[in-house]
């Protein structure tokens, strides 16, 4: 009995040792972890806290290949100095501002990313955001919770209807395009900045994103982060949107200049805002903690179980077409 165990463990580290190798910087969630394992072993800086990453990586970079990554990690040409033979990074997420895709263009690194997966939760979200900074959903809820009906009777000042309401996105790509269905459905007015005019929609195309906050009752913030589109709503766009506008972004906290939209409705210039992204999460600035025509969410936008099953399977798909010498099915362009 003994030697057969013995057997099936040497079995067991023979095809152990067969497994693909995947360098995984920061902890996934615990299920990805065990489908992943099925297929591939791991190299993971994160399992041993004693060890700085970057002196992990000195030691035992040359080894990876391939590597997973969260947008918590910053992927750059210092970190990509101590993986010489890396070629194929899979991101986790949509957007890779976290990762210095000039450099991986430079040192022939594909990249690759998780495609839809995220848009439609994503686009849901967007829209909860502007139901409820609009009809003060959160706001009501908080006064009923503090008992303050039966003493004050209806809830004030009244919230107001979608329908009709001017809506300007930033950012027309699989995200903003589902939260443009969605609110269609509701009667909003639609139009769009982008880096460019998408020829297949028949929405108005503005190029200045000035000029689309002039027109818009609402403004949803959802492109990719990028040096051209960080603090893309500034002072003069805010400036710009009309009285009682409101702002939500389910991009990044970086694309809005969050010192200038906090001043703004403080100051009664904006109307309202939904936010679930931020500039230095997970801080928030507490200005906004006390003000009800704000709604505040913890970058939960694209968390669901289905998203994640999804993303789950983007991320073996990559990993698997990598170690088959095939394109990656979810790439960066």
């Amino acid at each position: 009995m003994a030697e057969a165990e013995a057997a099936a463990a040497a079995v067991a580290a023979a095809e152990e040792k067969e497994l693909p190798l995947v360098l995984i910087l920061k902890p996934l969630p615990q299920f990805f972890d065990e489908a992943l394992s099925k297929k591939f072993r791991f190299l993971k800086p994160c399992d041993d806290s004693s060890v700085p990453t970057h002196l992990f990586l000195t030691r035992h970079g040359e080894s990876a290949r391939v590597m997973v990554c969260t947008p918590n990690d910053s992927i750059d040409s210092a970190t990509l100095d101590c993986l010489p033979h890396l070629l194929c990074i899979v991101s986790t997420s949509t957007g890779v501002n976290h990762i210095d895709m000039a450099e991986c263009r430079r040192r022939g690194i594909s990249v690759g990313n998780v495609g839809t997966a995220f848009s439609e939760d994503v686009a849901d979200y967007a829209v909860g955001l502007l139901l409820d900074v609009l009809r003060r959903i959160s706001a009501s809820d908080r006064y009923v919770r503090r008992g303050l009906w039966p003493l004050q009777g209806e809830y004030r000042p009244l919230g107001s209807k979608i329908r009709g309401k001017q809506v300007g996105i930033v950012g027309l790509g699989s995200i903003g395009m589902e939260i443009a269905k969605r609110l269609e459905a509701f009667g909003c007015r639609i139009a769009y900045n982008s880096r460019r005019r998408n020829p297949s929609v028949s929405f108005p195309y503005l190029p200045n994103v000035c000029d689309l906050a002039a027109e818009s009752d609402v403004i949803i913030v959802s492109c990719a982060l990028t040096d051209e589109t960080h603090h893309i709503i500034n002072e003069d766009v805010l400036s710009a949107l009309v009285k009682d506008g409101v702002v939500i972004n389910i991009g990044r906290g970086q694309l809005i200049d969050e010192n200038e939209l906090v001043k703004c409705l403080v100051q009664g210039e904006v109307g309202g805002a939904g936010l679930d992204v931020f500039e230095n999460e997970p801080h928030v600035p507490q200005e906004l903690f006390v003000m009800d025509n704000v709604v505040l969410s913890p970058h939960s936008a694209a968390l669901t179980p289905e998203a994640f099953s999804s993303l789950l399977q983007i991320i073996i798909d990559n990993l698997d077409a990598f170690f088959s010498g095939k394109p990656l099915p979810y790439t960066v362009e």
